[in-house]
């Protein structure tokens, strides 16, 4: 049995101002040709499907695209909610969806209810059971689950135990799979990974699942093995520039009557790599070993001592798809070290003192241009004074 891990879509986000539709397009185009080549039996989607919980119209559109062509291909798909998504609007129609092999599992209600696979043949015969987690908000469904306390790891161990309990009452020899949206202790945060919770995501240890062939953890955007049984797939596309190292993918996990086999990755080359540059302005527009990033999305950090002028248009006339720029000078510290009142003791003048702000506030002296303008707004405001 062949099963595809996914997680971390997040259908209708943006990076950094910039539409992702088209990008989660191809994605979704290498997401079918995977499950055909490999000839996978079951996707897992681990949650945070959407990027939002009111998704707007060509959003649904696409993620209804995927499901109906995974659904001609033959092949069902488990889904968890995450935290991004609604958790109601997400398992509408879960249990007419489910004749489609569309298996939702946004409700505590459904957590130890499994997807059930034959792993044998005959009857009796042992089987594969895919168990789905959502994203538990502790004070939300803590009492519903009987949990000993409203943490993040009270009402995890609660819905496992509960899955645990319908395992037992499996044929011998039945393998689980499990699909948990959350933190689990050893993994490595991103910064996209925005959080939507009140006092953050607790980690949950990785001991609460160890009863199962696998586990399949959505929430971290890298992907990235914790133990041989549990892994995050991370998101098929960056969402922020610190994922600009991550290989985008998916894993590849064989589940056999004798346990969980080969575990291997899936990569999902990205059309638009990222890249991050940082230097003088002058040296990254010479420098040719920045070639790579002329056709790359770029976050860029000058540390010109002087904040040069337009800096975002000159850097676009090398590197186009430049989208953040930040400036860290290097004599920064110096700079921070020197208060304003001190920058300006010694001004000789008016203009010196207008001249002196402004090169406090943006790191750049006035130039000739700008003082000519300094001066003409000086002498109006005396000629003002002087009329009064």
């Amino acid at each position: 049995m062949k099963l595809l891990h996914t997680s971390d879509w997040h259908l209708g986000r943006s990076f950094h101002g910039v539409g992702t539709l088209e990008a989660q397009r191809r994605f979704a185009d290498q997401l079918l040709a995977t499950v055909v080549d490999e000839g996978v039996d079951v996707v897992l989607l681990a949650g945070d499907v959407y990027d939002r919980a009111m998704p707007n119209v060509d959003v649904v559109n696409l993620f209804d695209d995927i499901l109906a062509r995974l659904n001609k291909a033959g092949v069902p798909i488990m889904i968890t909610s995450g935290n991004h998504d609604s958790a109601t609007r997400l398992g509408f129609g879960g249990r007419i969806m489910e004749r489609g092999g569309v298996h939702l599992r946004t409700r505590v209600a459904d957590l130890a209810i499994p997807l059930l696979l034959p792993l044998t043949s005959g009857e009796g015969g042992a089987q594969l059971a895919i168990y789905g987690i959502p994203y538990l908000e502790p004070r939300l469904v803590a009492d519903e689950l009987g949990a000993e306390a409203p943490t993040h790891f009270a009402v995890t161990e609660a819905a496992v135990q509960k899955i645990a309990a319908d395992l037992e009452t499996r044929a011998p020899g039945s393998a689980a799979v499990v699909l948990a949206h959350t933190f689990a202790s050893g993994g490595i945060t991103s910064a996209s990974e925005r959080d939507l919770s009140i006092g953050g995501v607790g980690a949950v240890p990785l001991d609460l699942f160890d009863g199962f062939s696998y586990t399949a953890l959505g929430h971290l955007h890298g992907r990235q093995k914790l133990s041989e049984t549990v892994r995050y797939s991370g998101s098929p596309l960056p969402y922020s520039f610190s994922e600009a190292a991550h290989t985008k993918g998916a894993w590849l996990v064989e589940v056999t009557a004798s346990g969980r086999g080969e575990v291997r990755k899936v990569d999902w080359p990205v059309q638009r790599g990222l890249s991050l540059l940082r230097g003088k302005l002058e040296e990254l527009l010479a420098d040719p070993q920045w070639a790579a990033a002329e056709t790359h999305f770029c976050q860029v950090t000058l540390t010109d001592n002087n904040r040069p002028a337009n800096a975002m248009e000159r850097l676009r006339t090398r590197f186009p798809h430049t989208l953040v720029l930040m400036f860290e000078p290097e004599n920064a510290r110096d700079l921070a070290q020197k208060s304003y009142s001190e920058r300006v003791a010694n001004a000789v003048d008016e203009l010196d003192l207008c001249c002196g702000f402004l090169d406090h506030v943006r790191h750049r002296p006035a130039d000739d241009d700008e003082q000519v303008v300094l001066r003409e707004a000086l002498a109006a405001v005396h000629a003002q004074e002087a009329a009064l």
